[in-house]
């Protein structure tokens, strides 16, 4: 539900960056991931993110990219916002993929800050300005600049500002003041960090691009829906009580990815929490650390 009070959430107000299910033998399965997609759906979802870093899109291709797309549409239909990741550090691969997401249907796409070759803030707005310039569909940019390399400017958000299809941020920069001067630009901002959503909302932002959704949907929901219906005490109230879910969920190193299929076995969504190399599955005691920290926070039943 939108709550006079809350800023306008373009794609949603509870979105998770969803993971990817493989078979044991590293290939897509595509019935486990409609599982999860309609698991995340039933649990306080209005928007999913599809082939983000949690779902893996390092090691899937091209193809297995359009296929996951299809699958979460087919299985979710008009219940949630799919917005495909299509964001990577070679512009004709991106407007590769953003071609592919918008033929098939995709509702927005997130655009990742190119990574690893680090471009300058220049590179990067023409990056951007050829797939905004390419495909006609709403953009959210991402800004990690643990990941990608390189943060985004005040300077590069403030030329942006007038694309009209780029609409929304996920900040993942780890400062949720920032969400002012995006909001004053006329971002819609998304938490892009578990831990900062709260903090986030208070400073302007719509929403979270969430990983813990996949076990914590409905409580973050609530979360949200009570900061901006003006009773901040359960908010804080729900952000204190999942805490211990949090930091086992990013508590282990390629954190979201690994933890979240655990998760999802935990619940039994999934069969197995088989990722691709190089990232390693969680082993049986980064397993029960996980269960754990899920008890701990009543997710688990």
């Amino acid at each position: 539900m939108t709550l006079p009070s809350a800023p306008v959430a373009p794609f949603g107000r509870v979105l998770t960056a969803m993971a990817t299910a493989f078979t044991v033998d590293g290939e897509i399965d595509e019935e486990a991931t409609a599982r999860i997609a309609l698991h995340l759906v039933d649990h306080g979802h209005d928007g999913l993110v599809v082939s983000g870093t949690t779902g893996e899109a390092a090691t899937t291709t091209t193809a297995e990219d359009g296929r996951i797309l299809r699958v979460v549409k087919d299985a979710v239909g008009n219940r949630a916002k799919i917005i495909a990741g299509v964001g990577t550090n070679d512009t004709r691969h991106t407007l590769e993929l953003a071609r592919q997401a918008v033929m098939q249907g995709a509702d927005g796409l997130l655009l990742v800050t190119p990574y690893y070759n680090r471009p300058s803030q220049g590179g990067i707005l023409q990056h951007f300005r050829y797939v905004v310039d390419a495909v006609d569909a709403p953009v959210m940019l991402y800004d990690i600049p643990s990941r990608a390399g390189t943060k985004l400017a005040p300077s590069t958000f403030e030329a942006m500002a007038d694309w009209p299809s780029v609409v929304a941020v996920k900040d993942a920069a780890g400062d949720p003041t920032q969400a002012i001067m995006l909001r004053e630009l006329g971002y819609a901002v998304y938490s892009g960090d578990d831990s900062l959503t709260l903090g986030f909302l208070a400073y302007g932002a719509c929403g979270v691009v969430s990983v813990l959704g996949h076990v914590a949907g409905d409580e973050i929901r609530a979360m949200i829906e009570a900061f901006f219906s003006g009773d901040v005490e359960t908010a804080r109230e729900i952000n204190a009580r999942l805490q211990p879910a949090l930091r086992a969920v990013m508590g282990v190193p390629n954190y979201g990815a690994t933890t979240v299929k655990g998760a999802l076995q935990l619940l039994a969504v999934l069969q197995n929490r088989t990722v691709r190399s190089p990232l390693l599955a969680l082993d049986d005691g980064e397993y029960e650390a996980l269960r754990t920290g899920l008890l701990a926070s009543d997710l688990l039943r």
